[in-house]
């Protein structure tokens, strides 16, 4: 498509003749005949306008300016105190949700509640009798066993060893080599307490007992291992005298 220059040096613009000028920086503009030659531009164009078209779809949702009239700063302030105040909440429901109750691990077990779950069971372990030979701490079983790391326990021994009944022992275990005391004589009817040592404190990590203070913790076994009562700290028999009969009934 050509063009003519008028008498006063200015191109003619044919039909178009009157139309204004159009911006010199738009460069040369060419209309091809053929409409077909513009469809590379035409679908490159559409793919624009779909795209600015979601940009704006997803702004309109999430309540956000529109990109051609500018952020506003009231709906932006908005925005940022919402996120705050969110994340405030967040924290103190956090902080203050009540966790899981776990109980103290040197707290004392009511007599009328087991100390341990039912199902649980003492460990196979083997331990260093007084004669220094390996002893399978459930071949003594029924027993009481008393965990005397933290404390002299002699009294504590002399009291369970009088009130358990017959054919069940009194089992003392402790991380050292502990020599029977003179003082700890049989009972009538009754027997000694077996003293054996775990070096390595495997029963107290089994059981989750934490560190003696000054009182034995106390575990009832019955024959087949399983844990009737665990008082994690002992001061007589009375904490755990109501589960010994069942030392001798339970399977």
């Amino acid at each position: 498509m050509s063009t003519s220059a008028d008498n006063d040096g200015r191109p003619d613009n044919g039909p178009f003749d009157g139309v204004p000028d159009l911006p010199p920086e738009w460069g040369r503009i060419v209309i091809p005949d053929d409409p077909a030659e513009l469809a590379a531009e035409a679908a490159e164009l559409r793919r624009e306008l779909r795209s600015q078209a979601r940009r704006e779809g997803w702004r309109r949702r999430l309540g956000l300016p529109s990109a051609s009239s500018g952020p506003s700063p009231l709906r932006l302030s908005l925005l940022i105190m919402s996120i705050a105040l969110l994340a405030t909440l967040t924290s103190l429901f956090a902080i203050t949700w009540p966790g899981p109750h776990r109980p103290s691990a040197t707290g004392r077990s009511s007599p009328g509640n087991p100390g341990s779950p039912p199902g649980r069971s003492l460990p196979a372990l083997d331990l260093v009798g007084e004669d220094g030979r390996v002893v399978p701490l459930r071949g003594l079983l029924p027993a009481v066993i008393m965990l005397i790391d933290g404390c002299t326990c002699g009294d504590e021994l002399d009291a369970a060893v009088r009130a358990v009944p017959p054919g069940v022992a009194v089992v003392a275990v402790s991380t050292r080599r502990t020599v029977p005391s003179a003082r700890t004589m049989p009972p009538p009817g009754g027997g000694m307490p077996r003293f054996l040592t775990d070096p390595t404190s495997e029963l107290r990590t089994a059981l989750h007992l934490g560190a003696g203070r000054g009182a034995p913790a106390v575990v009832l076994a019955g024959r087949s291992g399983q844990l009737l009562r665990t008082v994690p700290e002992s001061t007589s028999p009375a904490d755990y005298q109501a589960d010994l009969p069942r030392l001798l009934t339970a399977a």
